[in-house]
């Protein structure tokens, strides 16, 4: 049956953390840009920073979304930002809405991750080993860009790391609530100064033993292991992003049996026993059309 995600205004997928569009035949969003085409919709991937702050990085973001405005005549766009680049879509909305239809965050660490915090609390500012690790951090997020098709952009591994630790990320959310929950764990408002709020993400269940294809994924080895960084186990995490703290807008879901590259069809299109991650694009292109978004 042919869908329809034909909505009126283009969708932006925003990438995160040493992010890209493409390096030679891989696609950082799998699958993922020819199914919304397929559906109907105008796709866009813009280029940020592979490291850097949630705000230098948003500003990236609203000078491509004003060139793309031009170029296609749009009045708006629907922001879809994974981990990081749902601080950037956010920072986009809070500071221009006319601009911006909708925010969706996908695996997105709204209230900052433990696992930045703990990184946090190993590199003590100022010493050897920070210095050490950003330079390194640099070099691979330079080698990234390099290889990829997205232009040469600033780069800067501490500022990054500060803005997904718990208290950066409080620090933003007091400059740019809008559209998160009031209570830990909740909904928060859909609609707010004209554009809509949504996120959806997913956490690691049961075993590796019982993963299925997901045993031949290295990254869900790398999430499996990083997940033990967490002190909330209960609410469960991604291996990135803990499931609260991913909540934005109205929550879609936020556990669905994915890891934190599942939720962008990485590595390499594996197909999951229990939900298809493009799928979950297609379905929320639909949604956005159905609002006349």
């Amino acid at each position: 049956m042919q869908r329809n995600a034909e909505t009126q205004y283009p969708i932006l997928l925003v990438h995160g953390l040493f992010g890209f569009e493409r390096i030679g035949k891989l696609e950082l969003f799998h699958g993922i840009k020819p199914a919304l085409r397929l559906a109907g919709a105008r796709v866009f991937v813009p280029y940020l920073s592979a490291v850097h702050s949630n705000e230098r990085r948003g500003e990236q973001l609203l000078a491509q979304i004003d060139r793309l405005l031009l170029e296609t005549g749009a009045a708006k766009v629907n922001l879809i930002g994974h981990s990081q680049g749902a601080l950037a879509a956010r920072y986009a909305a809070a500071t221009q809405p006319k601009k911006i239809a909708s925010v969706t965050s996908v695996s997105g660490p709204n209230h900052g991750s433990e696992l930045a915090d703990y990184l946090r609390k190993a590199l003590t500012p100022g010493q050897l080993p920070e210095y050490a690790a950003a330079a390194v951090i640099t070099l691979f997020a330079e080698f990234l860009t390099l290889l990829s098709t997205t232009p040469r952009s600033p780069q800067n591994a501490i500022a990054a790391l500060n803005a997904l630790t718990t208290e950066g990320v409080a620090a933003f959310n007091h400059k740019y609530p809008q559209g998160l929950p009031k209570t830990w764990g909740g909904s928060g408002k859909e609609l707010v100064n004209g554009v809509r709020y949504f996120s959806w993400s997913g956490i690691l269940t049961g075993n590796l033993l019982g993963e299925g294809p997901n045993l031949l994924d290295p990254l869900h080895a790398v999430c499996r292991a990083l997940s033990e960084f967490f002190s909330t186990p209960s609410e469960g995490n991604d291996g990135w992003v803990g499931r609260y703290s991913s909540h934005l807008g109205t929550v879609i879901r936020s556990d669905y049996p994915l890891d934190h590259m599942d939720t962008l069809n990485q590595t390499a299109g594996l197909v999951r026993k229990e939900v298809d991650p493009v799928e979950l694009y297609v379905q929320h292109a639909e949604r956005l059309k159905n609002l006349g978004l």
